[in-house]
């Protein structure tokens, strides 16, 4: 894999240690799902196929003694409420519509079961 570009590394500018979380993710997205485009903002970074899959972010979603360090907000666009210990925090911005953030602190947290919502969150971005 090549480096990351230019905005990506803006966007990790104020949290470094948190860049090889994102490439090991930006890896396994790209990787394993066809038709990723991926949109750096100021706040996020956005996953699309049809709609916004996955983001990454720094949201504040747990109290900063809580946080790993380092650590990324992972969030992903589910169909239903996920109940696991490993969300952070979900809501429901319009019915049927769960956004839910997981904060992510090693590699070896992007397991079988959080692929798994990856892949359940692109194919619900893909079918609307």
């Amino acid at each position: 894999m090549k480096g990351p570009d230019a905005d990506t590394l803006m966007f990790f500018n104020e949290h470094p240690q948190a860049l090889p979380l994102y490439e090991h993710l930006e890896e396994i997205l790209f990787e394993g799902f066809p038709d990723v485009s991926k949109r750096v903002q100021k706040t996020q970074i956005t996953f699309s196929n049809r709609h916004v899959f996955a983001c990454v972010s720094f949201a504040k979603v747990k109290r900063k003694a809580e946080l790993p360090d380092p650590y990324l907000v992972v969030t992903l666009g589910l169909p239903y409420p996920l109940e696991s210990r490993r969300v952070a925090v979900k809501t429901e911005p319009y019915p049927g519509r769960w956004t839910t953030h997981f904060v992510v602190g090693s590699t070896e947290e992007f397991d079988e079961e959080l692929l798994e919502w990856i892949r359940q969150a692109y194919v619900f971005a893909d079918s609307k």
